[in-house]
């Protein structure tokens, strides 16, 4: 009898040949289904040196698998944007997974070819790290999204032209509502007044549709104007933070600007209300697209706050700068929590049938935020209030001085600090 238990020495050595031959059954299943699948599938080690490409990603590329395995996968698989410029380092998955060591996608790229022909692709590339968690190796998957991106132009130039056709006309009926309610222009008695408000109001919130329907197919098909520079979200937010102040304290609400620790925070939690040294918080971003965002955030919580207190807050780790919008209000059904980010979804509540709005608001948020690789979501306990969080990926001081260097930098936000960020 053996002492680990295999039994005689013969039948150890027929329990490692089925061990072994099961084994490279296993790895003979794999191949068969990687070089099987449609979608391109490349695995890369910590140089960038390709080590396995299937036929999926060779037909995508114009390279066969024997030629591309052992090439540097920036000379085989080359992004390049709509314009047909190849990405910034900032902005090619191949090279942020090393440096996030998170999962990357890239968002409205293409791939040229070897004859240089561009293919709209998807594509999303995922680390694999060790014990250090130190990125070994990276695996990419992208496949061809040309049928998808045709059929989306098609819905997006449908809803660009109807929303452009259905603008002018509505945009005249809104004018000439607004001088029949100027008592300069004409007189109405009262009862034709509050008529003529309530057209007007109706008439403004069909112009808000139309605008967010055209901000809506933009963001979808990749049209959405971003001039991302280097940002400091300390002094970022401290400034918007004060631009919003008015319109909570319109409502009777209070305001508060909440600085945390250098780690991203329970935003769920209370905070004691202090003053801090705020680390240097660098993104990469369009800071228009940013305020379009948490301005966005900040006006639904006062919409939906009868009374109590509105707090943007910030606070983030070595990798993720966190921003967040909580309130007091009556929170959301958990219900309807996982649906709040999709196109023209609605809360359906009496304050929300009050106060109307175009349910595409959170959408568009979603979007934006997507270009920059962030994730924003939102946390409610239904009669407490909600939070609304966004992560987006951080700079480190290094980082953002060397984009500064190469010119990323055109409207830097500068620091309340000189202190170094953790």
């Amino acid at each position: 009898m053996s002492l680990l238990g295999w039994g005689s020495s013969n039948s150890t050595g027929k329990n490692k040949k089925r061990f072994q031959a099961s084994l490279k059954d296993v790895n003979l299943q794999s191949k068969v289904i990687i070089d099987n699948i449609d979608e391109g599938v490349i695995l890369i080690d910590h140089e960038g040196t390709i080590q396995l490409i299937n036929p999926g990603a060779g037909k995508l590329c114009g390279w066969t698998p024997d030629e591309a395995t052992g090439i540097n996968v920036h000379s085989v698989i080359k992004l390049v944007d709509e314009k047909g410029q190849p990405l910034n380092d900032d902005l090619n998955p191949f090279k942020q997974v090393f440096f996030s060591k998170q999962s990357t996608r890239g968002n409205n790229i293409f791939l040229a070819d070897r004859s240089n022909q561009q293919v709209p692709i998807a594509l999303n590339v995922s680390p694999l790290l060790d014990q250090y968690q130190n990125v070994t190796a990276a695996v990419a998957v992208l496949s061809n999204v040309s049928k998808e991106r045709a059929e989306e132009q098609k819905r997006a130039d449908f809803i660009s032209t109807a929303s452009h056709e259905m603008r002018t006309p509505v945009a005249a009926i809104e004018g000439y509502l607004a001088l029949a309610l100027n008592d300069k222009v004409s007189t109405i008695d009262s009862r034709a007044r509050g008529y003529l408000e309530k057209a007007h109001e109706s008439t403004q919130h069909l112009g808000q549709l139309f605008q967010d329907l055209l901000s809506s197919a933009k963001a979808e098909d990749g049209r959405l104007t971003s001039h991302p520079v280097v940002i400091e979200m300390g002094e970022y937010l401290t400034k918007l933070s004060e631009d919003l102040r008015l319109v909570a304290e319109k409502k009777g609400l209070s305001m508060e600007f909440s600085t945390g620790k250098p780690s991203v925070i329970d935003a769920t939690a209370e905070h004691e209300s202090q003053r801090v040294v705020i680390p240097l918080l660098y993104v990469y971003a369009d800071p228009d697209r940013l305020r379009e965002v948490i301005t966005n955030l900040f006006d639904n919580a006062v919409k939906y706050t009868p009374e109590g207190k509105i707090t943007i807050g910030i606070s983030g780790n070595d990798k993720v700068v966190q921003c967040y919008v909580r309130d007091t209000g009556p929170g959301i059904p958990a219900d309807d929590i996982p649906h709040l980010f999709q196109k023209f979804y609605r809360v359906d509540n009496s304050a929300t049938r009050v106060i109307g709005g175009t349910g595409l608001g959170l959408f568009i948020a979603r979007k934006i935020i997507e270009l920059y690789s962030g994730r924003i979501w939102c946390e409610s306990e239904f009669g407490h209030g909600s939070t609304f969080y966004i992560n987006l990926p951080r700079l480190s001081s290094q980082q953002a001085t060397q984009m500064l260097a190469n010119g990323h930098d055109a409207n830097l936000v500068k620091p309340i600090s000189t202190s170094e960020a953790p």
